[in-house]
């Protein structure tokens, strides 16, 4: 029964594992066949969204295979939004500064072609993780570039994301008028487009901020427009966060019966789900609310904080394992790539080495087949040209990967470069054509004349 069961198990890892790698061939794909990039930044915007708020791991697979389509194929967009996803894929598993070191990277590559709906998003996603890290300020620098790079591409849902992070870190600042102006252009926006992806935390901002300013019926207003919200789009994490937000409130305002009814469905709503997890917060809230008259129920609360605390620890350690084996799995990679690189570069120099071979062993031929054995001149000529010709295109196959290594591909100084070699070789491979094919054809000559000289002696001594 144990071996069917890990038989099942198996298939069914193998299953999955079939489903990534179709997910994943299907995006690069579609990227692959649209020439236009904001289309481009779109199909790749669509596919990953979702993933990355729900799998890290198989986010960083996603964001890995963009890096490398974009490395092989010189695509830039996809290289850069592939960086920048990897970087906020493991600022959620929690290693923030290799998460900032690949976002960071990603937005430099971003800004080398200026487009600027990718630059809205590698500053978006860089953003994030100086929120996570807490680093307000430069969070907030970066929100505010992925604003000006949203309005010059007319990306509205890029300003959405601005203005939705821009208040939650006012919110953390306890800058309540800052937060407020950006939580309710990002609620208009969000109206006037039709763009309700993220609605729900923008209806939890402007909950949390009106009950700061103490506007307690509109802050109650907000969060139960949240709650429906979430109710609409099936979003369990999303809802236990309104949930929760709003028995945080309550309690915050002394109102205990209401808070601890929404902390119990807070908790239910996630409960034997992928986001139990999120139970923490309202755990820990009826934990502190019935350790001053509940001994029972702090205590039974205070041991799902504990469980649930301790379930996200194996969580992490799981994903952290995960992430060991994927980061390996990148390594052997590269590593097989460099085997391959070493292999062609090693059949390439000997493909050079043989025609080298091959152009000397010619060149001798044919000078020495030309002093005796080849009389007709056009055939010398002919040949000397041919031997040249071979020579110079030789020379040029030579230099051209160096040129294309000091031009960095670009073609305009590829084509000065040539030109400049060219204006140097072909007046140097017309004198010497001359020069050579006249030798050549002289030297003959006088083989022939001497033989001829020595027959006719020859011929003179039989008759004598």
């Amino acid at each position: 029964m144990k071996k069917l069961f890990s038989f099942f198990v198996l298939l069914l890892n193998l299953q999955s594992s079939f489903s990534q790698i179709a997910g994943i061939d299907s995006m690069i794909q579609k990227i692959s066949l649209e020439k236009d990039d904001d289309k481009r930044i779109d199909i790749i915007y669509s596919i990953t969204m979702l993933i990355g708020e729900t799998d890290p791991i198989l986010g960083l697979k996603y964001g890995q295979s963009l890096v490398e389509y974009g490395k092989k194929n010189k695509d830039v967009i996809a290289e850069a939004y592939g960086l920048s996803y990897i970087g906020k894929m493991y600022g959620m598993i929690g290693n923030f500064e290799k998460g900032l070191k690949e976002g960071l990277e990603g937005k430099k590559i971003g800004e080398t072609i200026g487009n600027n709906k990718l630059l809205a998003i590698t500053n978006v996603l860089t953003g994030n993780i100086y929120k996570y890290l807490a680093d307000y300020p430069n969070a907030i620098r970066l929100y505010n570039a992925t604003g000006e790079a949203a309005k010059k591409a007319n990306y509205q849902e890029a300003l959405v994301w601005s203005f939705q992070n821009l208040a939650e870190c006012y919110l953390a600042l306890n800058q309540v008028d800052s937060a407020l102006m950006y939580a309710q252009k990002d609620y208009e926006l969000s109206q006037r487009i039709k763009y309700f992806d993220f609605i729900s935390y923008t209806l939890i901002n402007l909950g949390s901020i009106n009950g700061k300013m103490g506007n307690n019926a509109i802050a109650i207003g907000y969060f139960d427009m949240a709650i429906e919200e979430c109710s609409k789009t099936k979003s369990l994490r999303q809802l236990n966060w309104a949930l929760t937000s709003k028995a945080q409130y309550f309690y915050s305002i002394n109102q205990i019966d209401s808070s601890i009814v929404y902390a119990k469905r807070a908790i239910a709503v996630v409960q034997s789900t992928d986001f139990a997890s999120n139970s923490i917060k309202p755990a820990k809230l009826l934990f502190d609310i019935y350790r001053k008259t509940n001994v029972d129920s702090a205590f039974k609360y205070s041991e799902l904080f504990r469980i649930t605390n301790d379930s996200l620890f194996n969580a992490k350690a799981i994903q952290q394992t995960q992430l060991m084996t994927f980061e390996d799995e990148i390594r052997q990679e590269k590593a097989a790539q460099e085997k391959i690189r070493a292999e062609q570069q090693r059949q390439q120099n000997l493909q050079y080495a043989l025609l080298a071979l091959g152009i000397i062993t010619f060149v001798i031929l044919f000078l020495a087949l030309s002093r005796r054995h080849i009389t007709n001149t056009k055939v010398i000529q002919f040949l000397g040209v041919v031997a040249l010709l071979v020579v110079f295109e030789f020379l040029n196959l030579l230099l051209h990967p160096f040129l294309e290594k000091i031009t960095h591909h670009n073609p305009i100084l590829m084509l000065l470069a040539l030109v400049c070699i060219a204006a140097l070789l072909v007046p140097l491979h017309h004198k010497l054509e001359k020069w050579a094919t006249h030798k050549l054809v002289e030297k003959n000559k006088q083989i022939r004349l001497a033989a001829a000289k020595k027959t006719i002696e020859r011929l003179e001594n039989d008759k004598s």
